[in-house]
């Protein structure tokens, strides 16, 4: 199994909202004992073991915009089909501190799931949506300027009353891979996702 957190490689973007899927894979790395400090495959990664399962767990180090790039190579090369992939991201879409997981899809318009769709070829492989909720609308302005706002957004650091969430967001991101791999994702998804709609 290859567990993929989704992010921008570098201090600046460390614990920007943009960045909770490396935050969160970091999370699960350390709390199973599993070093990431392997450097290839256009990844840093490590391999290990959790709930009886071998995994591998990455952090791509091409830009969020060309994950795909990262997890198209890592996944070659361990010869990893795209249904034993999960992928953690953030998403703006989802209040913060809301976890949602789906086994398909589309991107939903995050540019880095939409690589990793494309690289891959395939939509078939299990997520973790990591909500970080939407910025306060700054009166009413042009289209653009929204896209602006959300992009400063989400590359910009948590809050201090956010980052005292996110031990509880991390804790509960681990609780979802661990019984993604005990029990099968459909149970996962029973009981993580308490609004149904969300998970299609």
């Amino acid at each position: 199994m290859l567990i993929i957190g989704l992010g921008n490689p570098g201090a600046r973007y460390e614990f920007t909202r943009h960045n909770i899927g490396f935050l969160a894979v970091d999370y699960i790395a350390d709390k199973a004992g599993i070093s990431l400090s392997k450097k290839s495959h256009k990844a840093v990664w490590g391999k290990g073991n959790i709930s009886g399962n071998d995994v591998i767990i990455a952090k791509p180090q091409t830009f969020m915009n060309l994950s795909g790039d990262a997890v198209r190579t890592i996944a070659g090369y361990f010869h990893i089909e795209a249904k034993d992939i999960i992928v953690i991201y953030d998403d703006i879409d989802l209040e913060l501190g809301t976890v949602r997981i789906r086994k398909k899809g589309g991107g939903g318009g995050h540019r880095g799931m939409e690589s990793v769709i494309e690289q891959l070829g395939a939509k078939d492989f299990a997520r973790i949506r990591l909500g970080i909720g939407r910025p306060e609308r700054r009166g009413q302005g042009s289209r653009v300027k929204g896209q602006e706002d959300t992009a400063d957004y989400v590359l910009s650091p948590f809050s201090r009353e956010e980052e005292d969430r996110l031990e509880e967001i991390l804790n509960t991101t681990k609780d979802t891979v661990d019984t993604i791999l005990k029990d099968g994702i459909d149970k996962a998804m029973n009981r993580f996702n308490k609004n149904r709609d969300a998970c299609a």
